[in-house]
């Protein structure tokens, strides 16, 4: 296979507008998901506010605008083909300069801050972004872009557990974790988790699990079984929408694994709300 070239400015082009595309258009298995459960919801207030979750989201669509004032910290998911070379630049500018033209031109919340302790001072183009890459065979290279708003990413938790803990373990921390954030990420939520790797892996598992579809499942059936244990416990908890009541805390739980450590078994939550924004792209 001979190698590939990308411009540089191509791969800008693809990150401004997957930043605006999620951001303004919710994904079809989240809106699926959230008619499905206004369908089931046990409580009225429950069934009112999903409707007006999903009014608001047909709305963004329908006028080109945000669907949710948080527009998120931008990150990337990247899969990199090993016979592709950028041209005309980096990579890594073209990308941060994607971020860059998408919240500038999509009109999109800017929340980046320069230093996390001290000088937290706003970068104003939402860049550094979060990028993700993990080098691929082939010659293309496919990017999946999202805004992870923070009141929900601040209810995620990392657990560095030992083998002795089993799935009874992962399953607990899981519950406690979502049952410790209640009502303040935006429910009904969804729920990444990553177990597995190491401490910094297992996080980044569990970010992506909530990059992954609502609608599909783990492919190893023990972990997919999990997955839909999990979700019907997260909604008996009764926080329901808006944490006003109801029967719908969450609209999906997503499990990513990886090999790890014969003395560990590291177990990472990432809470998102029900504005989980991510779109992909092939270049």
């Amino acid at each position: 296979m001979e190698i590939r070239r990308i411009s540089a400015e191509r791969i800008t082009n693809t990150v401004r507008q997957l930043f605006i595309d999620c951001n303004y258009y919710i994904g079809d298995d989240i809106m699926n998901a959230l008619k499905t459960a206004r369908g089931s919801e046990e409580s009225e207030v429950g069934k009112s506010v999903l409707s007006q979750i999903i009014e608001n989201d047909e709305i963004a669509a329908a006028e080109q605008i945000p669907l949710c004032q948080d527009t998120g910290m931008a990150v990337l998911f990247v899969e990199y083909g090993d016979k592709v070379v950028v041209t005309d630049g980096s990579f890594e500018d073209a990308v941060q300069e994607g971020v860059r033209r998408a919240y500038e031109d999509g009109y999109l919340r800017k929340s980046v801050v320069s230093d996390p302790v001290f000088d937290r001072i706003n970068t104003k183009d939402n860049t550094p972004a979060i990028i993700h890459t993990r080098i691929v065979p082939g010659d293309k290279i496919k990017i999946t872009a999202g805004g992870k708003g923070f009141g929900s990413e601040n209810m995620s938790a990392v657990k560095m557990l030992t083998p002795s803990y089993g799935v009874e373990g992962v399953r607990d921390f899981v519950l406690d974790t979502v049952r410790r954030a209640g009502p303040n990420p935006c429910p009904p939520i969804v729920v990444g988790v990553g177990i597995g790797g190491t401490f910094e892996r297992c996080a980044q598992l569990a970010k992506k699990a909530t990059f992954r579809r609502i609608d599909t499942h783990n492919p190893d059936a023990r972990y997919a079984a999990l997955e839909d244990e999990l979700l019907g416990r997260i909604n008996k908890m009764g926080f329901g929408p808006a944490g006003l009541g109801g029967s719908t805390s969450a609209i999906g739980v997503n499990i990513e694994t990886s090999p790890t450590h014969i003395a560990g078994m590291p177990v990472a939550v990432n809470i998102c709300c029900h504005a989980a924004r991510h779109k992909s792209a092939e270049v």
